[in-house]
This record gives C-alpha cells, structure tokens and sequence, in this order.
C-alpha cells in the first residue's frame, strides 16, 4: 500500500462578496488533493521552484517564480503536489462571479 503524502495547508486570508484570498504552503511532497476550481483565480508564488500538477490529461511540471503571477478560468481540475526539497507558498485569489 502506497503511502498516503502530507497535505498542503491552506489559510483563508480573507472573503469578500467579490474574492477569496487564501495562502497555500507546501512541505516538500505535499499536495492539495485532486479539487476542481469553482472560480477564475490568479496565482501568486511567494517561492521559485516547480510544483507537478497532475490533471486528467496527464502530468506536467510547472516552473514558478516568486512574484510572477498567472490566471486559470473557472473548471480547472489538478493535484497540486511541491516536488522541491524546500518549503513551497503561494497566494490564491479566487474571482467570485
């Protein structure tokens, strides 16, 4: 039986009418769990480094670097999983419709 990885830890900052803010950290091998996002959101990494998203068209590395922002429209589905030997964070600003 495989052995079942940490999770990330996520921390709503806050929730407005309009946006939730939530902070994601990564041990290293953590993940978040196959979700799917019920909103557009942006991404802001606080750390460089790779973060392997697993999604139902197969896998892929995605190279982030501090400060370096992205969007995702609504219905994105993925495991998030930190495969850095460091901690990883990043900001999560989810688009209330």
């Amino acid at each position: 039986m495989a052995t079942p990885k940490r999770q990330a830890v996520p921390h709503k900052q806050f929730e407005t009418e309009r946006v939730i803010v939530t902070e994601w950290r990564f041990a290293p091998g953590a993940e978040t769990g196959w979700h799917r996002h019920g909103h557009d959101y942006v991404v802001v990494p606080m750390t460089s480094g790779v973060l392997l998203l697993e999604t139902p068209d197969g896998d892929r590395n995605a190279e982030l670097t501090a400060g370096v922002s992205y969007t995702r429209e609504e219905g994105v589905e993925h495991n998030v999983i930190n495969v850095n030997d460091f901690d990883f964070s990043f900001i999560e600003i989810e688009l209330k419709t």
